[in-house]
């Protein structure tokens, strides 16, 4: 899997929110609020609690940049003009992992706001980083859970894309009821998306493809941006490093985007 878009896998994973593999130094300023009540109860979570290494780079970035580019997980309807300090197209993205692909994508749509919700430390702090010294002003990050996120923080027709790029496969067949693609999940996303707006995913697994596919194309209030089946790589998405090495040995990509059409218009 892509290690900079995907949850990390189990041998690296990360450090849940609230714990870090050391004890930090202390902050000066106070990190911003997460749920007080048990994460993912009674829905498939985005995530599942891992520990791993976390960098002192990292963790510095967590102390000094979190407060100012991080977003307060609360029960109640976020304003992304006042967020981001603009009116702008607002972009989701859920489970960024190191940020490589957010950073790459913010820089080259300077004009959208990214939202992105990750919850492991080293990738918070990685993408941090990368804020920092890249001078982007249009990320900002919420640290929880992004069902609930979505659920209690994202209006009805507020958003006008969601991304989500290779979300943890849970490849063994016991497992895939805790994939995040789902039909609850998309109903929910949908709902969340303007008339016109998209949501793009993409995974190397061919499995967790098909059911992508099957689960975005039952979804009344969506259409596949093509006729049928898998989509090209957008331009905008760019082609990490291990996807290419993948794709030189073989491996499969699947790109998916389907688009919110009116509630009312009947299904492509």
């Amino acid at each position: 899997m892509n290690p900079d878009t995907n949850p990390i896998p189990d041998s690296q994973a990360a450090v849940p929110v609230g714990e870090t593999a050391s004890a930090p130094a202390k902050s000066s300023q106070p990190n911003p609020t997460v749920s007080s009540a048990p994460s993912g109860a009674g829905h498939i979570r985005s995530f599942v609690h891992r520990r791993s290494h976390i960098t002192q780079g990292q963790q510095e970035a967590l102390e000094r940049l979190l407060p100012q580019w991080s977003i307060s997980y609360r029960n109640q309807l976020l304003d992304t003009a006042e967020a981001f300090g603009r009116q702008a197209p607002v972009i989701l993205e859920i489970g960024f992992g190191m940020g490589e692909t957010t950073q790459k994508i913010a820089q080259s749509r300077p004009g959208d706001n990214f939202l992105g919700v990750e919850v492991f430390n080293a990738g918070v702090g990685s993408l941090l980083k990368r804020i920092d010294e890249s001078g982007l002003r249009n990320i900002r990050i919420i640290q929880h859970d992004a069902v609930e996120v979505v659920r209690d923080m994202l209006a009805p027709d507020s958003l006008d894309g969601v991304h989500i790029y290779f979300p943890d496969p849970w490849p063994k067949k016991r497992h895939h009821k805790r994939r995040l693609i789902q039909p609850k999940f998309i109903q929910l996303l949908a709902s969340r998306l303007k008339p016109g707006g998209y949501i793009h995913c993409a995974t190397d697994w061919e499995n967790y493809a098909e059911q992508m596919l099957e689960v975005l194309s039952a979804e009344p209030l969506l259409r596949n941006s093509v006729a049928q089946g898998y989509a090209p790589r957008p331009d905008y998405r760019p082609q990490t490093k291990f996807e290419t090495r993948g794709l030189r040995l073989g491996h499969g990509v699947w790109d998916l985007i389907f688009l919110r059409q009116d509630a009312a218009a009947p299904a492509a």
